[in-house]
């Protein structure tokens, strides 16, 4: 009998003991989010012909499960972020002071709505929404104002924005160009994935075929003239949002990632230009286990299909490079002081999973954007993972856990399934073709849909538990400060907004636009006329409503 027969053996008996013991059940379900199921022992028999250097190997080195670089978190820590942003530009640049003051090591820029739907704030669509779940930005203007004596060769942004991407990020560029910074200086991060708007956030603007073309135009100019900046963070964070499990957050944003891949060589850009400046951005949840598994399989999923799917040479290519942030939906608004805790576990699973830049967030987030005091709880969080308990030490503790390495396989196997279940919508075997298809289909939207279903079935059955919200409930008033937008901000950036189209030189604003126009006509690349939009003070609404008049205004077929 061999050493796995014995084991076998061993744990048969042992089980038998186990279910046959007076011990209580707890009524738990006894699955991951994602519904794998999950024993109550993990032994070496769980992990029969596990090839160590195929699935494992080293830091810095393909598969890249244990990391991405070498020496991970002992030659340097993750980028520490706060999603700041909120109000006008002016109160937005004075808390991305406060928070660079206080250890901060790159800025995070949230946008409000009217912004992220590429709308001005003086548009009608835009009443009520100004400044409220981020930093009003309609203009170069108010771009110049968000980033006031911080020096922009010398921090890493990171924006979140979407179907209005390419413009937020001229502004951005033309900002450093007045500060005198070269665009080869500039790091950071534009969001820049339309592909989960649809599927999950519904912040689009245009219909996919001309949103990805824009995107793909990103990308081209990130390469040839910002090669610093990663030109788009393919996000499943808002597909997790949503109501997703860990299991379909990684299928559906890997497969939109193989989707840009194709459609960057598509249209004449060699793999191994562009794929090094690629990044990701993930939610962290509460399931610890599922999500730091579900990092480990990310990287080796993303590693594989680099480099024998699509041919990449280069090994920076096989990387994947991620931003985490820990889950919002998580978060409940009774007892919120509880949310901490919740959060500081979402790191630290975040931080064993290998991430390269993490944003946690505030207790408060339920009610409103974070108070001061809530941030820099929340950037203390990060801190006393990064310095005080030691998991920085060394890298992937946890590999070789019975557990965890059972699991990232069971993660990459079920993720593979949805694979196939998107190509199934293709012709030819094509992602891109698949996902645009499947997002046509509502294949994406109903997966979610059911997966957040039967989550809320399990909370009603309380088949599991949430402190404060379906066991040990108390009944107790809200006792911490809310962050409110008052209506004078609105006011305000109308008022401003007045100012730059009375002093700006129209002949110039109507000379950019038209040349946008036709260079959309014609399928140029349009990140050279977005600037020169941005140059002559062009809005954000005059330059998304240009390109309406030339690719339209996308609407979501019925699904439900």
């Amino acid at each position: 009998m061999n050493n796995t027969d014995k084991i076998r053996e061993a744990k048969k008996r042992w089980l038998e003991k186990a279910e046959n013991s007076s011990m209580k059940r707890t009524g738990i379900k006894f699955t991951t989010i994602s519904d794998i199921e999950v024993q109550m022992l993990y032994t070496p028999d769980d992990l029969e012909g596990f090839d160590y250097m195929e699935k494992l190997g080293f830091p810095g080195e393909y598969p890249y499960t244990r990391g991405i670089h070498y020496n991970m978190y002992r030659g340097r820590l993750w980028t520490m972020r706060q999603f700041a942003g909120f109000g006008t530009p002016e109160d937005t640049n004075q808390r991305f002071k406060f928070l660079l003051k206080h250890g901060e090591t790159g800025l995070s820029v949230a946008f409000d709505l009217p912004t992220l739907m590429g709308i001005d704030a003086d548009d009608p669509m835009a009443e009520g929404e100004v400044g409220v779940c981020g930093v009003s930005v309609s203009s170069l203007a108010d771009m110049e104002i968000v980033f006031k004596d911080i020096p922009l060769d010398q921090v890493s942004t990171s924006m979140t924005i979407n179907a209005p991407a390419a413009m937020i990020w001229a502004m951005y560029l033309v900002t450093a160009e007045k500060q005198g910074v070269k665009f080869n200086q500039l790091r950071g991060t534009i969001q820049n994935d339309i592909l989960k708007e649809y599927i999950a956030q519904k912040e689009w603007i245009y219909p996919p075929e001309p949103s990805i073309k824009l995107i793909v135009d990103t990308i081209r100019f990130a390469k040839d003239y910002v090669p610093q900046w990663n030109p788009i963070s393919i996000s499943g964070y808002h597909i997790r949002e949503a109501g997703a499990t860990a299991v379909q957050e990684l299928a559906f944003t890997l497969a939109d990632g193989f989707a840009y891949v194709e459609a960057c060589i598509n249209a004449g850009m060699g793999v191994d230009e562009f794929a090094p400046r690629l990044s990701f951005f993930f939610n962290s949840h509460l399931d610890f286990f599922e999500e730091i598994a579900k990092f480990r399989a990310a990287r080796r999923i993303w590693a594989r299909y680099m480099r024998e799917r699509y041919g990449a040479k280069n090994p920076r290519s096989w990387m994947l490079r991620f931003h985490t942030q820990t889950a919002g939906c998580s978060l409940t608004a009774q007892q919120p002081e509880n949310n901490i805790v919740r959060t500081a576990f979402e790191a630290l699973a975040a931080v064993l999973g290998g991430t390269q830049s993490l944003h946690t967030n505030s207790m408060d987030e339920t009610y409103a954007l974070p108070t001061e005091k809530a941030a820099k709880i929340a950037l203390r969080t990060q801190q006393i993972i990064a310095y005080e308990i030691g998991v920085a030490n060394v890298i992937d503790p946890l590999g070789g856990s019975y557990y965890i390495e059972s699991l990232t396989n069971k993660i990459e196997e079920e993720v593979e399934k949805y694979f196939r279940k998107i190509e199934a919508y293709s012709s030819n075997g094509s992602m891109l073709e698949g996902v645009i298809k499947g997002i046509e289909d509502g294949f994406f939207q109903r997966e979610i849909a059911e997966s957040a279903y039967r989550y809320q079935q399990e909370l009603d059955r309380k088949e599991r538990i949430i402190v404060g919200v379906n066991e040990f409930v108390e009944d107790e008033p809200v006792e911490i400060p809310i962050l409110r937008i008052p209506p004078e901000v609105a006011d305000k950036q109308k008022k401003r907004l007045a100012e730059v189209r009375a002093t700006r030189n129209q002949a110039e604003v109507e000379r950019a636009l038209a040349e946008l126009k036709k260079a959309a006509e014609e399928d140029q690349p349009l990140m050279p006329k977005i600037l020169d939009c941005v140059r002559a003070y062009c809005t954000l609404g005059e330059m998304t409503a240009t390109l309406k008049e030339v690719w339209g205004v996308y609407q979501e077929p019925l699904v439900f």
